[in-house]
């Protein structure tokens, strides 16, 4: 028996319940952890809601993110042994493998013994950001040295992540945010130039930043009627990555920008990195170089305890946070 986060019906943060549950010893090529921290996600705000691309069946745990010790392993796994610390890569499904428990389960190939020296919090931290922009800074755009690349909801953990990556690869990362109030920390956390979007003309403020090479990669989580200053500011032959939709409003499509420059518009999930065994071996390999290193460094924006998890979630939802919102159990 061990508690976890439970929830009955789709609604707002009150419909969470920390509930006791019978607990499964891990089936074949499976890791069993005990878990010390959980990293949270946007994605289990729109589970619960009933907005997410996975239906939730009730009642549905949820949880993508996890760092704890290994309590047990099953049939056909190696190089895992009780004990162990160790980090989850997020699964393709929060509802057969939720993250948000004392004991949770989870496929072996997603278990990561992270460097000791991290701590369960920062591991807690790493994977869904981390992966996420690189698999679309690297992987997909081929991001390169010298490289002009803008990222949106720049204060955001995965935001925060790219700017990390782009650093290391030695691009030039432009974060993109409402307003002003963030300009500092977002310097700070390692933006080369920071554009407030509600403020300032943003295809002005960027063809000034980027000059006659313009901008070749834009990292999007937002869409909507920024499309059309952003795209502008392309350079030919770029690519828009399209990962979240945060703008309540349209976007439209760039027609005459995508046609005179030759732009490439892809959507992208982190799904596909995780999916693929050679370019996850690939991602894993860079962000525990990186953590290592110390060029890769999870902000944790803030930590609550277990108990408070619907208050961790109206947290997540206010749009508040600068960088990753953990729960430490």
């Amino acid at each position: 028996m061990a508690r976890a986060v439970r929830f009955h019906q789709h609604g707002g943060p009150e419909v969470l319940r920390i509930e006791t549950v019978d607990v499964a010893p891990p089936a074949k090529g499976e890791v069993q952890i005990r878990v010390k921290a959980l990293g949270l996600n946007r994605a289990e705000a729109l589970l619960r809601r009933g907005a997410y691309i996975e239906a939730a069946t009730f009642p549905s745990g949820l949880g993508l993110e996890a760092a704890g010790l290994v309590a047990a392993i099953g049939e056909d796994v190696a190089g895992i042994v009780p004990g162990d610390a160790v980090s989850i890569v997020p699964p393709l499904s929060m509802v057969r493998w939720p993250a948000y428990a004392e004991v949770a389960t989870f496929p072996a190939e997603l278990v990561v013994k992270h460097p000791p020296e991290l701590g369960f919090e920062a591991a807690a931290a790493v994977w869904m950001q981390y992966l996420t922009a690189y698999g679309a800074l690297v992987d997909i755009a081929g991001l390169g040295r010298g490289d002009v690349v803008v990222i949106t909801a720049a204060s955001s953990s995965v935001g925060l992540a790219a700017i990390q990556i782009a650093n290391r690869i030695g691009a030039i990362p432009i974060a993109l945010t409402r307003t002003s109030a963030k300009r500092r920390a977002l310097r700070d956390a390692g933006a080369a130039h920071v554009v407030a979007s509600d403020e300032e003309d943003i295809r002005a403020k960027l063809e000034a930043i980027a000059g006659s090479n313009g901008v070749r990669v834009v990292f999007d989580a937002v869409g909507g009627p920024a499309f059309e200053p952003l795209t502008a500011a392309m350079s030919p032959g770029g690519i828009l990555i399209e990962y979240g939709g945060l703008s309540p409003e349209p976007t439209p499509f760039p027609l005459f920008n995508v046609l005179t420059k030759s732009l490439v518009l892809r959507g992208y999930l982190v799904h596909e990195i995780i999916r693929d065994a050679v370019r996850l071996a690939r991602a894993k390999a860079f962000i525990l170089d990186g953590l290592s290193d110390g060029s890769l460094k999870p902000i944790i924006a803030r930590t609550f305890k277990f108990a408070d998890i619907v208050e961790a979630h109206r947290f997540l939802e206010s749009n508040a946070q600068f960088g990753k919102i953990v729960v430490t159990i």
